[in-house]
């Protein structure tokens, strides 16, 4: 089939579901629904794993579902179905209809007003097609060149998790009936390495590295991804223990992510609402250090959390979290916002059935002006933590301990790896006490945090 072929098709699938998503919105208004929302996804997906060489896995899937959420007054039901047979959408929108009935009422359930409805107008830079243009060879040959950058680095180098190749591509479609449609389609393609080194003394460490972007010429090199992949290895070999000890800790990038991850649950309406959340009643007030500043933008080109709309088909936006320590907003659905008598921040985000819930746009701490490595210069005794294990902190007292494994600072330089190790303290003295902050910023997913130092946290070992 032609470029222009598959063009055409593409198009005529897009009509399609357009069409789709409109008529099953007609049929339950039709049915008794006083309210209806229709989301339709297709996708398809292919990840290869290759692990010393050989092909461990080898999956290429298509997939196509829809959802339906009516409302009957206050009360509302969802439903949902792979099935596009005409018999298996007749029985969904059937059943929603019937459980919209016996459902309990809800004062603050609904479809966002006619009013809020739109979708960001251009070009986003979601879609390449480019990710599937490789041949099934050259795709695992992705993940194999990978991997054998990261084995051929380094003679500590013994063993692999395995280099991998992963694209998909995703098309969705929202109807609702007040009118509004709109739809966009998404590509990601990505490479990673796991590779394992051993010390002499037979002692071993595994670490990653990863490449991910919208199109295949944006991705890293195979080569690169390995060879980091290798070096962050490496440098855990050796780890000791150390003595308890209250010192400066500096996050890297990927780790400093699970900070901002904290601060997005703390700002989530649904626990701000519940109760649940120890930022609740605190808009306005400080809540951190003067030089930070936490925006969630789900408008920017090419973002891996870009979208022109949002789950409810509310057109995306801007919105500044926090502002020189400042808490400025939460982030909201309608429906959180409702129960908390705010506007909502389009951070609508839903599946197929269900009601919608909050997920982050491009969400990101911005960064500062020193380099890592002019952070790490400055602390005479300190920790660089590279990994956080487990699960340890408490969204509602803000209480916080995680295990931890790193590289010790001594007389500003990165002087050997740690491991056994724990990080404690308290989110709201945390937030409180970030004293610096990179210029390192770089997105690999939709949340992104640059290097960034704590004082005053306790790091508990010998």
């Amino acid at each position: 089939m032609s470029s222009t072929q598959l063009e055409t098709r593409s198009q005529q699938l897009e009509t399609d579901l357009r069409d789709l998503a409109q008529d099953i919105v007609r049929r339950a208004m039709a049915g008794g629904a006083t309210a209806a929302e229709c989301v339709v996804r297709e996708g398809d997906e292919f990840s290869t794993l290759v692990r010393l060489g050989q092909v461990e896995t080898l999956k290429e899937s298509g997939s196509k579902a829809i959802g339906l959420r009516v409302f009957h007054g206050q009360r509302a039901a969802s439903t949902y179905s792979s099935d596009f047979s005409r018999d298996s959408l007749d029985r969904m929108v059937k059943s929603a209809l019937e459980l919209a009935k016996l459902t309990s009422e809800d004062p603050f359930s609904g479809i966002p007003e006619p009013s809020q409805l739109g979708s960001l107008s251009g070009d986003l830079d979601l879609y390449s097609a480019d990710v599937y243009s490789l041949p099934g060879e050259e795709r695992i040959s992705y993940a194999r060149r990978t991997e054998k950058a990261a084995l051929d680095y380094d003679i500590r180098i013994k063993n692999s998790e395995g280099g991998s190749f992963d694209a998909a591509t995703g098309h969705k479609v929202l109807a609702n009936s007040h009118g509004f449609v709109g739809e966009y389609r998404r590509s990601y393609c990505s490479i990673a390495a796991v590779p394992i080194a051993q010390s002499d003394s037979g002692a071993m460490q595994r670490d990653y590295w990863f490449s991910v972007a919208r199109s295949l010429n944006r991705l890293e090199s195979p080569e690169h991804v390995g060879k980091v992949a290798a070096q962050r290895t490496l440098r855990r070999l050796g780890a000791r223990k150390v003595k308890t000890a209250q010192v400066p800790i500096v996050l890297d990038p990927m780790v400093a992510n699970s900070i901002l991850d904290h601060i997005f649950e703390g700002v989530n309406g649904d626990s701000v609402y519940r109760g649940a959340s120890f930022l609740a009643g605190k808009v306005g007030q400080k809540i951190a250090a003067d030089k930070v500043n936490v925006i969630d933008d789900g408008t920017m080109p090419g973002g891996f959390g870009t979208s022109p709309f949002d789950g409810e088909g509310i057109p995306t936006r801007r919105t500044v979290v926090i502002e020189n320590g400042v808490l400025k907003s939460y982030l909201l659905n309608t429906y959180t916002a409702k129960k908390l008598g705010l506007h909502t921040t389009a951070n609508a985000s839903r599946g197929l059935a269900g009601t919608p819930g909050i997920g982050p746009g491009n969400y990101f701490l911005q960064p500062g002006t020193k380099t890592p490595q002019e952070i790490i210069a400055a602390i005479p005794q300190g920790l660089y933590v590279t990994e956080f294990l487990g699960h340890g902190a408490n969204l509602v007292t803000g209480d916080y301990s995680r295990g931890a494994s790193g590289l010790w600072i001594s007389g500003g330089e990165l002087a050997y790896p740690v491991e056994e190790i724990t990080v404690a303290g308290n989110l709201k003295e945390i937030f409180l006490n970030i004293s610096e902050i990179g210029n390192d910023l770089e997105f690999r997913g939709s949340v992104a945090c640059p290097t960034i130092r704590i004082d005053g946290l306790t790091v508990g070992g010998e």
